[in-house]
């Protein structure tokens, strides 16, 4: 049987502290809270007060429970009133000789079965539990922020942590109402050895100007479903809290260059721009610590206007291909008004793309989605042909044919001859080089990349892909075709992955990495990710319905062209396409999906 906890400590009263006092309280356990001063105790007790009043204002709490919630709650300065109680987790900022002073004090005020925890989220907890002299009660219990809300736990054992000290907080978790995950001690843990990595490539992209900080965050979010994009992620955690964990990761975990704190994050927690809590971060805010942006002098101008400069005029437009991406651009451009020319190699395929588009758009009139008459209106404005030659007169052509750079130099070589001056030339490419294909071309200052997601008509986002030849009125009207066709466009330079693969799939790929060294299960990584961080899917989930074999084939490009050993392929990603097993589409990946 699992110890009942009757009584807990709490150290430290900051917003995490607070939400670990809330989430015990909430759960019928009695909690002593403590700080270092008067002053930091009001400022935990507001604390606690502000997230409760919160609870009750939104229908979540009954007044009744709060009042109760807040008489289990005992405050005060001191580790000294931590005598008696059965468990005490430290919840104060991240810096290894502090916590480890408050572990040896805590080791000589506590009674001699009192388990320690710590709230580390990058720390070795291993090197926290030697200030003490029970080593094997000492534990990681690492909740997530908003404690109250996340129901993701860490728990966290060294070599040394005694089997039934682990089963007791495990036990504990489940009574909370919490998931919790146990693990080894390692650096970053699950969660943030993931997340972080992903952040300070992010940050890297804001420190190249290689994309701005909105469109980073707007890709993230409608290309993979976020609930945050990065930059707005790194200014709630608190650049300052960035720093640490990324430095703490790097020089605790094998010196992966990736974990290297991005300079300009080292030169912003210097000048205070801490993020949220300061007023200004990558983002400004209406005041520190309110959640309100405000616009400061890199917020991009109003969409119209910035829209409306240099873009040329844009009627009809040629697409060519005919696999499921063109198909779905076709249905796209039809349906917002376009008159649109279909190329594809032959007849027969002519005529499966217009039965695909037919399907799909009758399936919005059944949904309730299309109006029968916006269904027709759309059919009518298309024309089906099989020759570029019908390409003469549009003023945008879009290329969604094969990833093969071949192909599609030698498409763009024909579109150059074909198509009259000023027409804007679009490769819709994920993972070649755009400046490739516009070099097939006499005219590489109209070619520019209109990277459509998968279903181009749910997908809100376009990532618009600019070389170094493309002319500002291309990159001008490609933004004004995403406004028009009600998608969201975000501009960055012709790197290999653009904006969203360049960041999702290095993080996928450390997610492999970390179950190759057996660190953790699948299931125990997507629930970190899922419940931790608030992904839609866990990566291992969304390996296998993305395809192994993509996911191979994006993350050796990024490789190659960045050289970064961190980019390296996962050996057991290289192992299971070798092996067909691909995902779903061969019913095995990383799980088997043959009975499902």
């Amino acid at each position: 049987m699992a110890r009942e906890f009757s009584t807990v400590g709490v150290v430290g009263l900051g917003t995490m502290g607070a939400g670990i006092v809330e989430v015990f309280a909430r759960n019928g356990i009695d909690v002593v809270a403590v700080e270092i001063a008067e002053s930091a105790l009001e400022r935990g007790r507001a604390t606690l007060k502000g997230s409760t009043d919160r609870a009750v204002a939104k229908g979540k709490l009954a007044e009744a429970d709060r009042d109760a919630l807040h008489e289990r709650v005992h405050f005060a300065v001191g580790l000294d009133a931590l005598h008696s109680v059965d468990l005490v987790i430290e919840a104060v900022p991240e810096h290894l000789d502090l916590k480890q002073r408050i572990f040896a004090e805590l080791d000589r005020v506590c009674k001699p079965e009192t388990i320690l925890a710590t709230n580390t989220s990058s720390l070795s907890v291993t090197e926290i539990s030697v200030a003490t002299s029970r080593p094997n009660q000492v534990i990681g219990i690492h909740f997530f922020n908003p404690a109250p809300v996340m129901k993701l736990v860490e728990v966290v054992r060294t070599v040394v942590t005694a089997p039934e000290v682990v089963a007791d907080v495990e036990a504990l978790c489940a009574r909370l109402g919490k998931v919790d995950v146990t693990i080894n001690d390692r650096a970053g843990f699950i969660a943030n050895a993931l997340l972080f990595g992903y952040l300070n490539h992010a940050v890297a992209m804001v420190e190249s100007h290689y994309a701005t900080r909105e469109d980073i965050d707007a890709a993230m979010k409608l290309g993979c479903g976020l609930p945050m994009g990065p930059l707005a992620l790194m200014d709630l955690i608190g650049l300052d809290t960035a720093y640490e964990i990324l430095d703490t990761m790097y020089r605790r975990g094998g010196r992966d260059r990736r974990h290297a704190p991005v300079p300009l994050l080292k030169q912003m927690v210097t000048a205070g721009l801490l993020g949220r809590k300061s007023g200004r971060g990558f983002y400004t805010y209406e005041r520190p610590g309110s959640p309100r942006v405000v616009p400061d002098a890199t917020t991009p101008p109003a969409t119209d206007a910035a829209l409306a400069d240099g873009a040329r005029a844009i009627t009809k437009v040629g697409i060519v291909g005919s696999g499921t991406m063109a198909t779905g651009i076709i249905e796209v451009f039809a349906k917002a008004g376009y008159e649109v020319v279909s190329v594809t190699r032959g007849a027969e395929k002519s005529a499966s793309v217009c039965e695909a588009v037919k399907t799909s758009l009758n399936k919005g009139v059944v949904r309730g989605k299309l109006a029968e008459a916006d269904r027709d209106a759309a059919l009518g404005r298309i024309t089906w042909s099989a020759t570029l030659d019908h390409l003469a007169d549009v003023d945008l052509v879009v290329e969604a044919v094969v990833e093969e750079l071949s192909v599609k130099k030698a498409l763009f070589a024909s579109l150059d001859e074909i198509c009259k001056p000023g027409v804007v030339l679009a490769t819709t490419t994920s993972s070649l080089p755009v400046i490739d294909v516009a070099m097939a071309t006499q005219r590489p200052a109209d070619v520019v990349g209109l990277h459509f997601f998968n279903p181009a008509p749910v997908m809100p986002l376009i990532e618009v892909v600019q070389t170094i030849r493309t002319s500002p009125e291309t990159t001008a009207t490609a933004r004004a075709v995403c406004a028009a066709l009600g998608k969201t466009g975000v501009v960055c330079g012709d790197r290999s992955g653009f904006i969203v693969n360049a960041l999702l799939f290095p993080y996928l790929n450390d997610a492999v990495r970390m179950l190759e060294a057996s660190y953790s299960t699948a299931d125990d990584i997507d629930h970190a990710m899922k419940l931790g961080c608030g992904y839609p899917m866990g990566p291992f989930e969304l390996l296998d319905v993305v395809g192994l074999d993509v996911a191979l084939a994006i993350q050796r490009e990024l490789y190659l062209e960045l050289r970064e050993p961190g980019f390296a392929p996962a050996p057991l990603l290289e192992h299971l396409v070798t092996a067909g097993y691909l995902g779903r589409k061969t019913r095995r990946g990383f799980r088997d999906h043959s009975h499902r």
